[in-house]
């Protein structure tokens, strides 16, 4: 029985991804089985300093001639997740049309780059030529709302259609959104998720922030020395529950709070991640100990693994299993809440518990129940995925068994 201030469970029909472990939740969850760090080296542009990166290296697909004006890599990235037939996203899509209509299909992506490397490459031509690249389009690929619009079009749908930004909780707090639309009834299906791509500014940021790792990085680690960004993309269709989907895993709630603390760093007791948490069990209707897995936002820097781990013992205990996947993707910023919480559903579908790549000793005062490397043949059927950003964005995501 559900609590009166529960939220109805959505549907997850389909869901996909792309990141630097490759195409498709398939090579994703050969990562995460075997606990293989996907992190390297940077390829795509040329920096001043040493760090890894989770780079998608594969091939990524053309942009149809008729939606030229998004071409991005932020836009290619989705479109490779989208295309991953196995993962049977463009397919569910179209099947939800046919049901529902395509006005009744929103699309929300959360996303913190955007195009932002096309316009790092458009500015460059600018201090050159003194002009902008007549191709470059600002609102069609620097604009967060650029990449869910081009996959409103790409899918041909007509629903609500916007981005989320709040760093790397936007696409965690894409699937508190969808599930509101649907609740409402303002959608009957939702398309959520996030897209987040590797540019200069992110790298020079973090790193003048001082929390870039010249390593792999090492999330909960005693050792720990920063973060490793990665890129990606995490789609996922949600829907209203009928006889057809009733045999999807669930999405059961999402929990949000605010620190309003400080700009970059969470509340040293780690009050807002608690909350965050808090609520999601309350929205799902349910206790912490229905929790089987959860996945740490765990960025690998000294002062946020602290304190989310203070936080998830305060609100989870000592008994729930739980890992940071960072140190096989990266972190992928705005797509990390969507990335991370299909790797939660990977863990449900799969029966196994997902390790912590790189991590060799926790801190002696850690009292969580981290996990170093995978557990496979486990039983789990509810799963919390974390996504904590700056400006103390906190989302909390509770996925479930069908």
């Amino acid at each position: 029985m559900k609590r009166h201030n529960s939220i109805e469970s959505v549907a997850i029909s389909a869901y996909a991804a792309a990141s630097d472990c490759g195409l498709g939740t398939a090579a994703l969850l050969q990562a995460l089985q075997h606990n293989k760090s996907a992190l390297a080296p940077l390829i795509l542009f040329e920096l001043p300093f040493s760090t890894y990166v989770g780079e998608i290296k594969v091939p990524l697909p053309k942009i149809d001639p008729a939606l030229e004006l998004y071409q991005s890599r932020n836009a290619r990235v989705a479109l490779a997740a989208l295309n991953v037939v196995e993962d049977g996203v463009r397919a569910a899509v179209e099947s939800a049309k046919l049901r529902y209509g395509k006005e009744r299909i929103g699309v929300v992506i959360g996303t913190s780059t955007s195009g932002l490397y096309e316009t790092e490459s458009a500015y460059a031509v600018l201090l050159e030529q003194h002009k902008m690249p007549d191709d470059f389009h600002f609102i069609t690929r620097h604009a967060y709302q650029a990449t869910p619009r081009f996959l409103q079009l790409e899918l041909g749908l007509n629903g609500p259609c916007y981005a989320i930004s709040t760093a790397c909780s936007s696409s965690a707090k894409a699937l508190a959104t969808g599930q509101r639309l649907i609740a409402s009834g303002v959608c009957d299906a939702v398309l959520v998720g996030g897209a987040d791509t590797l540019c200069r500014l992110t790298l020079r940021g973090f790193k003048s922030l001082e929390l870039i790792s010249e390593q792999r990085c090492q999330p909960m680690d005693k050792d720990r020395a920063g973060i490793n960004i990665g890129e990606a993309a995490g789609l996922l269709l949600l829907e209203k529950n009928t006889e057809q989907t009733k045999s999807c895993p669930q999405l059961l709630s999402v929990g949000e709070s605010s620190d309003a603390h400080h700009m970059s760093t969470p509340h040293p007791a780690g009050l807002g991640a608690a909350l965050a948490m808090t609520n999601a069990l309350k929205l799902a209707g349910l206790e912490a100990s229905s929790i089987d897995y959860l996945n740490l936002h765990a960025t690998a820097t000294k002062i946020n693994d602290h304190i989310e781990s203070l936080a998830a013992y305060r609100v989870l205990g000592d008994q729930v299993p739980c890992s940071g996947t960072k140190g096989i993707t990266g972190h992928t910023l705005g797509a990390a809440g969507a990335i991370e919480t299909i790797i939660a559903l990977l863990a449900i579908k799969h029966q196994f518990l997902p390790g912590t790549a790189g991590l060799r000793h926790t801190e002696d005062n850690c009292q969580c129940h981290v996990l170093k490397q995978p557990l496979l043949h486990q039983s789990l059927s509810t799963a919390m995925s974390n996504s904590f950003g700056f400006g103390g964005n906190n989302a909390s995501v509770i996925v479930s068994a069908p």
